[in-house]
């Protein structure tokens, strides 16, 4: 049931998660997100139907020929707390609805002392690619470093209380924060075809790691049980598109 769906949150990373917090249309209205494509194609009202087999049918056709705008009809709000290192690619993705998206501001909200990303393994440069990594550390050496990053974040993290408490304007004092590992909350909606978009290049195997955990969790939590449909399309026809 899509009813289940809304509210439904599930961690990712470390400190991370990611919540549904809207769906269109709702399930309330009792008509399925699948059905509201196929209802668009048809440009009929919603909840109208030709039957199951006809229906999928049309939502395989749409999808295989890239009948891309009824799939702008089903939209997803989410909540989500990822690092910064993650915000800065999914903010890359200007077609999810990036103007709907509100995020926490450390101008008006003191950050927890946890709120740092401490990355499970830590992963080598790739040989080939500059943008990419590779194999993890070993580890001995991946253990060291990570010692060493909490200490990092640890010390960054009383200058930014001892700064606070000195009177600091809050946006200034979070300049001895790590900026690249600090969790952010944020709010973003985003349509079922650029959220495709999004998941077709963010849960491939070159994706950032960082970032294809929070993609695969939306795809296998989200997606795929609101729009199974669609989900089966886009695994036929649009996944590894430009492969």
């Amino acid at each position: 049931m899509t009813q289940e769906l809304i509210g439904k949150r599930v961690p990712v990373l470390d400190k991370g998660w990611i919540e549904l917090i809207d769906l269109m249309p709702h399930p309330a209205a009792g008509v399925s997100g699948d059905l509201a494509i196929v209802s668009a194609a048809r440009v009929s009202f919603m909840g109208e139907s030709k039957g199951e087999e006809k229906d999928k049918k049309l939502l395989f056709y749409l999808m295989r020929h890239e009948h891309n705008s009824p799939f702008e009809m089903v939209e997803f709000k989410f909540r989500l707390r990822a690092p910064l290192i993650t915000y800065w690619q999914w903010v890359r993705h200007r077609t999810f609805h990036y103007q709907s998206a509100n995020a926490q501001s450390g101008r008006y909200t003191e950050f927890d002392e946890n709120d740092f990303y401490v990355p499970a393994a830590w992963r080598q440069q790739h040989t080939s690619n500059k943008q990419a990594s590779g194999a993890n550390l070993p580890d001995a050496e991946s253990q060291e470093l990570t010692e060493k990053l909490i200490a990092f974040y640890d010390e960054g993290y009383r200058l930014y209380e001892e700064a606070l408490e000195k009177g600091v304007a809050k946006e200034m004092a979070r300049l001895f924060l790590p900026g690249f590992s600090v969790y952010y909350t944020w709010v973003v909606k985003v349509d079922a075809l650029n959220l495709m978009n999004f998941l077709r290049l963010r849960m491939a195997s070159d994706a950032q790691y960082e970032i294809r955990v929070y993609a695969e969790a939306i795809y296998r939590e989200f997606f795929k049980p609101a729009l199974p449909w669609t989900a089966e399309a886009f695994e036929e026809f649009a996944m590894n598109a430009g492969e």
